[in-house]
């Protein structure tokens, strides 16, 4: 009975091994042929994700009429762009800041030599002027100058209706639209607050446009240079605007040294120190000579080295470069469109 009992127990752990060994088998192979088929999946979406260059040029074959079409459209639609923009010319001069002289360096002077004395009376010497070349550049570039100098020289109309300009007669010619020169009134047409006739604020800002302002900071020589449609007016313009600059720059400085020899003049009377008596007599020849300078220099701030000349040859536009550079865009762009219309064909 025993033996038998053994012999069962044997038999039935036998059978349930077996079972158990023939349930795993089948389980690994399933998860590995899974495995598989995830790795295949894998390879066939990567090789579907890779560009094949092969395909693309077969594209841009097939659509090369298309691509040789569009970039004919853009290279003459360049073509005919770059000859309606008018010729642009650029007068520049070259200047230099003029020499401090006289009453700068001899304030300084005196503020070294008398300036105890002069605090003691209540009188700041300073140390002098100095070098004004960076005012008289911001000047140009202000607001309250450039709209000065445009009313000065009657540059409205040729700055806000100018069009193009005529070799062959010489003369600029005005947009019909902008202005009417029969009736010399202006008829453009502009959504409030803008009115027919263009506000200060609008020729400074198209003005400004035109200007190039620029110092070496090595040699400290100034480059100024004006754009426009006239090669000869751009000239002209250029010279009244170095002149005009001087002109400011030396009113305002007259103006200040003949206030300044008025009021000392007026303390005189009030001295008591004698010693004193000294510092205001210098001072007051200091700005005498100051006076001297400005009414005998024509040329107060910015001293011309090389004068504007009348530009032979247009600074632009770049024609060439536009016709290459709008070809190129056409044949990207015909290129893009041939490669959308493949793809989507392919997946349809």
């Amino acid at each position: 009975m025993e033996n038998n009992k053994a012999s069962n127990m044997e038999n039935n752990t036998g059978s349930n091994t077996g079972s158990s060994t023939g349930n795993n088998i089948p389980l690994a192979q399933q998860q590995l042929l899974f495995a598989q088929m995830q790795q295949s999946q894998l390879q066939a979406q990567d090789q579907d994700d890779e560009i094949d260059l092969g395909e693309l040029w077969r594209a841009i074959w097939a659509g090369k009429l298309t691509i040789i079409a569009i970039s004919v459209i853009f290279a003459v639609a360049s073509i005919f762009f770059a000859l309606s923009k008018p010729n642009v010319y650029k007068a520049s001069a070259i200047l230099a800041p003029a020499s401090a002289e006289g009453g700068a360096g001899g304030l300084a002077a005196l503020a070294g030599q008398f300036g105890g004395l002069a605090s003691m009376a209540g009188i700041n010497l300073g140390g002098g002027g100095g070098d004004k070349t960076a005012l008289a550049l911001e000047i140009i570039k202000s607001r309250s100058f450039i709209e000065s100098f445009i009313t000065k020289h009657e540059l409205l109309i040729p700055i806000m209706a100018a069009e193009k300009w005529d070799m062959n007669s010489d003369t600029l010619i005005l947009d019909a639209e902008l202005y009417d020169e029969t009736n010399k009134q202006w008829i453009r047409d502009v959504k409030a607050p803008k009115k027919p006739q263009p506000s200060p604020w609008e020729a400074y800002t198209e003005f400004s446009e035109l200007l190039s302002v620029s110092q070496d900071k090595t040699t400290a020589m100034v480059t100024i240079g004006i754009e426009y449609f006239s090669p000869a007016m751009a000239q002209q313009w250029l010279n009244w605007l170095i002149s005009d600059v001087n002109e400011f720059m030396r009113d305002q400085d007259q103006k200040e040294a003949q206030d300044s020899i008025d009021y000392l003049t007026n303390q005189l009377e009030n001295i008591q120190v004698s010693s004193m008596e000294t510092v205001f007599y210098q001072l007051i020849e200091e700005q005498t000579k100051s006076m001297m300078l400005t009414m005998v220099k024509a040329e107060y701030v910015l001293k011309t080295i090389d004068p504007a000349q009348v530009p032979d040859e247009k600074a632009k536009p770049k024609r060439a470069l536009i016709v290459v550079l709008g070809t190129m865009l056409g044949g990207m762009l015909s290129v893009l469109i041939v490669l959308i219309r493949y793809f989507s064909k392919k997946e349809k």
